[in-house]
């Protein structure tokens, strides 16, 4: 058993938030959290920040890796390494449309990595290729397909981890819709063109995502509230947002967390390759993508994933958006967890549960991540 004694800061817990603290741990499981008492590691917060384990569940790659093009074990590794200097101590690599052999591999690949032993690996997210061409954002709309036979079997079948699969339900008959969810798939809304009435069926009919809202889909107006609409409207749904500054105007995110709850808010990256590495450019099935200002943008300007990592959407929902640090944890860690259906297992420092959490100094930078109590890397 080892003991990690945090001083002069703030350790946000189940219990609350404390000045200091003691977390006991075996075998990479938190046993105990006290306010007094000694440890083995005593580690000065100097007025930082010590938060449950980041969860991601939009990770499209990193460390000069895209997991379209390395739908592999060591591919998945080197996202995950990558993402873990920024406090990413769970996530779902997720790939971006593409033919049903190559979805195949992702979803296998990700099975090996979890049971290799992988830091952090959790699932899988296959976003598209069942998604409309009005909303088609960066995505190639010549991989785009319908929800056949084949493709219900082949993203229900029995793994590992997780699979959550981000479709346009206007474009499916919303009967397969509850055979994946019955099947155990976590579904979400993204890149859809539905109307406000497609989209509350699609939530009846078992979704409980969205993915990056207010992006790649039917916005609100007044007579036709659209995807967003029944978004916000919705009360129980799990909402991810990408709070980078240009993904979402500000004021439009303060606008969404008025009107629904916070803990069903993720806050996710959409992470590119160029995360965690020194790439200013990189190709997603044969567009140039370039990195400029802080944004990823195709040839046209389109924005093709971001260039955020976990700890800076934290720090921009706290400074910027006036997000209290619990409730950014809550969206960072607690809420993807709860998604996930991973409550259990992650998602806040409680007993019983994994020893994974991130320190940040007293103004939200990355200072450390430990993953089952393993400081990482």
């Amino acid at each position: 058993m080892s003991s990690f004694r945090f001083v002069n800061g703030q350790i946000v817990t189940a219990a609350g938030t404390l000045p200091e603290a003691v977390i006991q741990v075996d075998q990479g499981r938190i046993v105990s959290i006290a306010t007094e008492g000694s440890g083995t590691d005593t580690i000065d917060l100097d007025g930082g920040w010590i938060v449950p384990g980041f969860i991601d569940v939009q990770v499209n790659g990193g460390g000069g890796v895209l997991f379209n093009d390395a739908t592999t074990v060591e591919g998945i590794a080197a996202i995950g390494a990558a993402h873990a200097k920024f406090g990413t101590t769970a996530f779902l690599p997720t790939l971006i449309s593409d033919v049903p052999e190559v979805i195949a591999k992702a979803l296998d690949a990700t099975d090996a990595a979890i049971e290799a032993g992988v830091p952090g690996v959790v699932g899988v997210h296959i976003e598209g290729p069942i998604l409309n061409k009005a909303r088609k954002g960066i995505h190639d709309a010549d991989k785009f397909r319908g929800l056949d036979a084949g493709m219900v079997e082949l993203l229900g079948r029995p793994r590992r981890g997780k699979v959550l699969v981000t479709l346009a339900p206007e474009m499916v008959d919303l009967a397969d819709v509850r055979r994946l969810a019955d099947a155990g798939v976590l579904l979400a809304i993204g890149h859809s063109d539905a109307t406000y009435e497609t989209a509350v069926a699609a939530f009846e009919a078992g979704m409980t995502g969205v993915t990056h809202l207010y992006n790649a889909m039917s916005p609100l107006r007044h007579r036709a509230p659209g995807v967003v609409g029944a978004a916000l409207e919705n009360q129980t749904a799990y909402c991810g947002i990408i709070p980078d500054g240009f993904h979402v105007h500000d004021a439009a995110l303060r606008i969404a967390l008025a009107a629904r709850p916070h803990d069903r808010f993720l806050l996710v990256t959409d992470a590119m390759p160029n995360v965690g590495s020194d790439m200013t450019s990189f190709d997603l099935h044969g567009q140039h993508i370039r990195v400029e200002g802080g944004r990823l943008l195709g040839v046209d300007g389109t924005l093709a994933g971001s260039a955020l990592d976990m700890t800076g959407a934290f720090r921009h929902m706290v400074t910027r958006i006036g997000t209290a640090p619990e409730d950014a944890a809550m969206m960072a860690a607690t809420s993807p967890a709860a998604f996930l259906g991973l409550s259990h297992e992650r998602g806040t420092l409680a007993p019983g549960l994994r020893a994974d959490w991130v320190q940040m100094t007293r103004d939200f930078q990355p200072a450390g991540c430990w993953i089952g109590a393993t400081r990482f890397p």
